[in-house]
């Protein structure tokens, strides 16, 4: 369901483009370009996968001092399209995240931006990034988690069953979309999951931070 989701329609607008929490979702990408390492390899080439229109990508090309480039895979072009002209050293690239068309050891480093819940084969999807990373690069996912806090976790999933469905409704034709965001946002392992099958697809260092109070998780692990 999700391909043709996302091919008829694009992928629907996050959780945060469509609520209160856009300054947050920015925030949410710097984290994510600051646990990347790039600087180390400031020159090198860089894989945003599930890329969308492009935001990840060009939150790490626009860091002062890169000099690479990176390549945002998504096999939704349209989408590739609408986000192509966002920086100069982020470049589209239709693909699927589990077949890219990719040498093995390609990439120093990778990023997913909220994308891997959407993958028919998480473990697939996880094992096909490492297989294109070099030796020790890293591989950071943004997603969505549960808050743990109980207040929290109340008013998030209230908003997620209830309200997100119906303001995506209130802004789309497409209803599938916004019902499709919420469950699968709810259904996606919790960090501590996500984190053991980080290392299973072959990552070391595996490590994970909830951020905003546990709304969202960044992931990390090294090739």
């Amino acid at each position: 369901m999700i391909r043709s989701i996302f091919r008829a329609y694009g992928a629907p607008p996050s959780p945060c483009e469509i609520g209160c929490l856009r300054a947050v979702d920015r925030s949410w990408r710097r984290a994510a370009v600051a646990r990347l390492g790039w600087e180390r390899r400031p020159d090198g080439v860089y894989l945003d996968l599930c890329a969308g229109t492009l935001d990840l990508a060009a939150e790490l090309a626009r860091r002062p001092g890169f000099r690479g480039t990176v390549l945002g895979a998504d096999f939704v072009v349209p989408m590739l399209v609408r986000g192509r002209h966002k920086a100069t050293r982020a470049v589209p690239v239709g693909a699927d995240a589990l077949a890219l068309p990719f040498p093995d050891a390609a990439f120093d480093g990778a990023l997913v931006g909220f994308g891997v819940r959407n993958l028919a084969d998480l473990d697939a999807g996880l094992e096909e990034a490492a297989r294109v990373l070099k030796p020790g690069a890293r591989l950071v996912i943004l997603e969505f988690a549960t808050p743990r806090f109980a207040p929290l976790r109340a008013a998030y999933l209230f908003y997620f069953r209830h309200i997100l469905p119906a303001v995506g409704r209130m802004v789309s034709k497409h209803r599938d979309a916004y019902t499709y965001l919420p469950e699968s946002v709810l259904a996606f392992p919790e960090p501590e999951a996500l984190a053991r099958r980080f290392a299973a697809a072959g990552f070391h260092d595996v490590e994970f931070e909830l951020l905003t109070g546990g709304i969202c998780a960044v992931h990390h692990g090294t090739r």
